[in-house]
């Protein structure tokens, strides 16, 4: 009773050195809180992110081009490999905690030494009455063996929920994508949409141009203008000309971004460039705040790498305490197969439990938990830098969206007080009340006010887009 008392006191101290050493960390939790509204909107759970993308995208070409892209682009078919390597690892981890059962058969042959101390022993002794042991023994073996930790510590439980913390997390970096994907293939769209309004300005723009030319040219012929008039107007019509091969180039260079997006090789893209400037930005409703944290799926991923590396943390913490194990084995051997199945004398069988725990030189097991609590430091900060992220985003395209809506209204209102200059120049250039520097002038500052315009019209859209991905929307 005295030895036993004695070998519980000594566990007790063991286990008592073996908690009262584990090192001390800073924890850190991360901030959820956000404001209530945004800048200058009211405060109304309305939110557009939770209108599917079919609906929110009403041309049909680019909607054609969207859904091609879900299922054939390259990264977005990678990163579904990249969930079933998670999922896997799920499995992987929960197996860890299950008992471990192994089958064994095997054969053998042995000859041992009449003068060693098995060889001589089995000299003497019958295997039965008048039946010595062979000289070349054979043996054969059946056997089952298991191994199970007892997880006290949580230790693999929570390695384990880690694993699918992780799994979570690739299926929202997955949604993310999505989102990214649909947002650049819409705005790719609509820069494409822009570029074949911006070429038939440019194509308008040198018929009016080449007009012009060949009335500076009778103006020469009747001396009422020199040859240097005429060359500025030819180098003026070369100009747009030229500038009419780098729009085309552009098409080119965004047709096949839009092909890459949708994972197929050069062809031409489909569209309506004709109602371009019929688009007319959605009205968004941005909800409040707080549905960030469930519609971004950027937020919802740093949130699960968060999770995963507190566990990762008590994962950690749980190396510096004992393990126990259980271990045990039957098996049927015998020299002959015909003796397999005779009981006992072929039987072996064996429990074992044991404890193991790390005891002096605990070095990798404090750096590796100092490292996990690192990783779970850096993963609160980015946490709380998507969620920050995520606000500006929203409050920035609010912003944008009001000052493109006035911009384009300005220089819509530019566009038609330049091209009725252009027709007034050309009547005054005629009567000679205008030089022809005052009609290139105006025919150039007309051509870039209708440039701005487009771009304009463009950037408004492309706020539409941004926004809609800004609250979230698109991967559902």
């Amino acid at each position: 009773m005295l030895h036993y008392k004695k070998i519980t006191l000594i566990g007790v101290i063991v286990l008592t050195t073996l908690f009262s050493c584990v090192p001390a960390i800073d924890v850190v939790k991360g901030h959820k809180d956000v404001p209530e509204q945004f800048t200058n909107q009211p405060v109304d759970t309305v939110n557009t992110a939770q209108i599917k993308w079919q609906e929110y995208f009403i041309d049909p070409y680019l909607n054609v081009l969207i859904d091609t892209a879900l299922k054939n682009n390259q990264e977005l078919n990678i990163t579904l490999q990249e969930i079933d390597i998670a999922r896997n690892e799920v499995s992987a981890k929960k197996g860890e905690y299950l008992p471990f059962v192994n089958f064994n058969a095997g054969a053998e042959v042995e000859k041992v030494g009449r003068y060693t101390s098995q060889g001589a022993n089995d000299a003497t002794t019958d295997i039965r009455p008048g039946e010595e042991f062979p000289e070349l023994l054979p043996n054969f073996g059946l056997a089952l063996q298991a191994r199970w930790e007892l997880d006290v510590w949580k230790k693999l439980r929570n390695a384990k929920k880690a694993a699918y913390k992780r799994y979570i997390a690739s299926v929202e970096g997955r949604n993310f994508l999505v989102t990214n994907l649909i947002s650049e293939i819409a705005k790719s769209y609509y820069e494409l949409l822009a570029l074949d309004n911006q070429l038939k300005i440019v194509e308008e723009n040198i018929k009016i141009q080449t007009n012009a030319l060949k009335i500076v040219k009778l103006q020469k012929q009747a001396a009422r203008v020199t040859e240097l008039a005429v060359k500025r107007f030819e180098a003026e019509v070369m100009h747009t000309q030229s500038l009419q091969f780098d729009i085309k180039q552009q098409i080119v260079e965004t047709e096949n971004n839009i092909n890459f997006l949708v994972g197929r090789f050069p062809q031409p893209v489909l569209r309506s460039s004709e109602s371009f400037y019929d688009l007319i930005p959605e009205h968004l409703a941005v909800g409040v705040p707080t549905q960030l944290l469930e519609n971004r799926p950027d937020i919802r991923q740093a949130e699960m790498e968060l999770e995963a590396a507190k566990l990762d943390v008590k994962v950690a913490k749980a190396r510096f305490y004992p393990s126990l194990g259980i271990s045990a084995g039957i098996c049927l051997e015998s020299f002959k197969p015909s003796l397999l199945t005779e009981t006992p004398e072929s039987l072996l069988y064996s429990i074992v439990g044991d404890i193991a725990g790390p005891l002096i030189n605990r070095n990798e097991i404090k750096a590796a938990y100092y490292n996990a609590n690192a990783k779970q430091v850096q993963a609160v900060f980015n946490y709380e830098r998507a969620v920050l992220n995520a606000y500006l985003e929203v409050v920035n395209q609010l912003s944008k969206i009001d000052n493109l809506d006035k911009s384009y209204a300005l220089k819509s209102s530019k566009v038609d007080a330049l091209t009725r200059s252009i027709d007034i120049s050309n009547t005054l250039f005629k009567s000679a009340r205008a030089d022809y520097l005052e009609v290139l002038l105006v025919q150039r500052e007309a051509l870039e006010s209708k440039f701005e315009m487009v771009e304009t019209k463009k950037e408004q859209m492309n706020a539409m887009v941004n926004m809609y991905r800004a609250l979230g929307g698109g991967w559902n």
